[in-house]
């Protein structure tokens, strides 16, 4: 029976700590553990981390630590990582169509730099490692999905040897954070006010979580994960029409097409990934194939099941669909409170 992990008796570091989740991360950590050991923000964009730092003042945290660095640069990564018993790697290159232009860019932050933090963490006495993922690393088509599947293997991967170390590295899959930079929701606000709304594809769908879920699903993965699956949550799918009607009814809806390496539904779990996947209540275990121990604890473990034969998760045909009104209520609670369609 593993240990519990005490979040609030770490030092923690985060890579990308300055994103989104980051910073949701980072202020949900610091409202349970306010003497938290120590919490560390890596990333490379000194603007952000100034901004950071006004949001979070030493004097209010002194346990909050800003360290400049790149996942490209093991050296500097290997620095950082001094004294850490808790990483959480989010930093990545994310977009889609910027990844099909400039593929190895994006090979060496999300391919090689995920190798790095494992080798850091190998070096450094790091006890629990938990990676985001997205759901277009599932059967990928972009240059971006592609990279993340990489990414997850190599994570995977990285329990094969880590030898006697009491090291977990675990992997967190989800689908689009409402919000967050790059998101559909923040730009159909913004271009809802020229009146024209651009539509890729009016049947596409997507899978959406919060970043509060998000943030949940990593301190989740932190306490329970063994080491060596994927876990994904589940999560409702929403309409790209029904999103565009939540935020602009009166708006002229443009069909523009799809964009490089875009698909029309996400997918979480494929079709052959279901001989090794459990439902385990408020998330899914995809466990390694070639991890018997792993396997089988997910086999003996009272409130997992076994999916179906051929099982996919995939937003098309997803059983939970957020209409238009939860999705302008969504909105309002988590993007903009004084938000009105009208």
């Amino acid at each position: 029976m593993q240990k519990e992990l005490d979040i609030c008796d770490q030092s923690i570091l985060i890579t990308g700590g300055t994103g989104s989740f980051g910073k949701a991360f980072v202020r949900t950590v610091l409202d349970h553990c306010p003497k938290i050991k120590r919490l560390v923000v890596y990333s490379r964009d000194e603007l952000k981390q100034f901004e950071m730092a006004q949001e979070f003042p030493a004097q209010q945290y002194p346990a909050l630590r800003f360290f400049i660095g790149d996942v490209r640069d093991k050296d500097r990564l290997s620095r950082a990582m001094e004294g850490i018993d808790t990483v959480v790697h989010a930093a990545a290159l994310k977009q889609v169509p910027v990844a099909e232009y400039n593929p190895f860019e994006f090979i060496k932050t999300n391919i090689l730099g995920a190798q790095n933090v494992i080798d850091a963490c190998l070096d450094h006495d790091v006890h629990r490692v938990v990676a985001l993922s997205t759901d277009k690393a599932a059967a990928p088509i972009n240059l971006y999905g592609a990279t993340k599947l990489c990414s997850d293997k190599l994570f995977i991967a990285a329990n094969n040897f880590k030898g006697t170390r009491d090291l977990r590295f675990s992997v967190v899959r989800y689908g689009n954070v409402m919000g967050s930079r790059g998101s559909v929701f923040p730009f159909f606000l913004d271009r809802a006010k020229t009146g024209v709304l651009p539509i890729t594809h009016p049947e596409m769908t997507r899978f959406n979580i919060s970043l509060e879920d998000g943030v949940e699903m990593v301190l989740w993965a932190l306490e329970q994960a063994v080491g060596g699956e994927i876990l994904v949550p589940k999560i409702p799918s929403y309409r790209i029409m029904d999103v565009a009607e939540a935020i602009g009814p009166n708006c002229k809806k443009e069909i523009v097409g799809i964009r490089p390496g875009e698909k029309l539904h996400e997918e979480m779990i494929t079709e052959s990934d279901s001989p090794n996947t459990f439902d385990i209540g408020d998330y899914y275990v995809i466990a390694s194939s070639n991890n018997e121990k792993l396997l089988a604890h997910y086999k003996n473990l009272g409130s997992a099941k076994k999916v179906a034969d051929r099982f996919t998760y995939n937003s098309g045909s997803n059983d939970q669909f957020l209409n238009v009104a939860e999705i302008r209520d969504i909105i309002q609670d988590q993007i903009n409170p004084d938000f009105n369609p009208y």
